[in-house]
């Protein structure tokens, strides 16, 4: 299926399990590196661009790569009333967030970067997310159990509170699970 690809080495820059699991589910042979540096991006940005901008900033970390690699980069953000809200630092703003976005529809938009040494493609995807009210018991149940820190929006939609709260969604699943499968498989067919 990728045997145009059979120049490069793949190399995902994520230690996301759930990134390295889909990318597998596709059927892409790859290593994984960690990412190199600290997720910063202007104030002034839009929030709709901020996903696809931190890809193409955690691509840049890497720029001593060898002519054979190319770089798979993703990051994900959760967009509720115009603001990006990141991984939750403690018990508290997890609980907070999950109350945030309670009865309430979000965006989730998944930015993606492909770099080698001759060419970068990078691009976005987003997806409509319905959660229903939340109960109190239910969001400390999630956060105490599940502990999201490592999650944007304080929740993975694959885990027990994307199966009990969320009604609808509008748009690619994977993508909220943090990889455009998609949008990933249509570049690495063109790459």
């Amino acid at each position: 299926m990728y045997s145009h690809l059979e120049k490069y080495q793949l190399v995902l820059a994520s230690n996301s399990p759930r990134r390295q699991q889909l990318l597998k589910d596709m059927g892409v042979d790859f290593t994984v590196q960690s990412s190199k540096g600290e997720e910063t991006y202007p104030a002034n940005l839009a929030v709709g661009n901020v996903a696809e901008f931190l890809a193409i900033q955690k691509a840049d970390w890497f720029d001593d790569f060898s002519h054979n690699e190319l770089y798979i980069t993703s990051d994900t953000t959760v967009v509720l009333d115009g603001e990006v809200l990141g991984k939750p630092t403690n018990v508290q703003e997890a609980k907070k967030m999950l109350l945030a976005l309670s009865n309430k529809q979000h965006e989730v938009i998944t930015g993606f970067c492909l770099k080698s040494q001759e060419k970068q493609v990078s691009g976005a995807c987003v997806t409509q997310v319905h959660f229903k009210k939340l109960e109190t018991f239910e969001l400390e149940y999630y956060v105490n159990n599940f502990k999201p820190f490592d999650k944007a929006g304080s929740y993975g939609i694959q885990e027990w509170i994307g199966m009990i709260g969320i009604t609808k969604i509008e748009g690619s699943y994977f993508n909220v699970m943090g990889l455009p499968t998609h949008e990933i498989f249509n570049e690495l067919k063109h790459y």
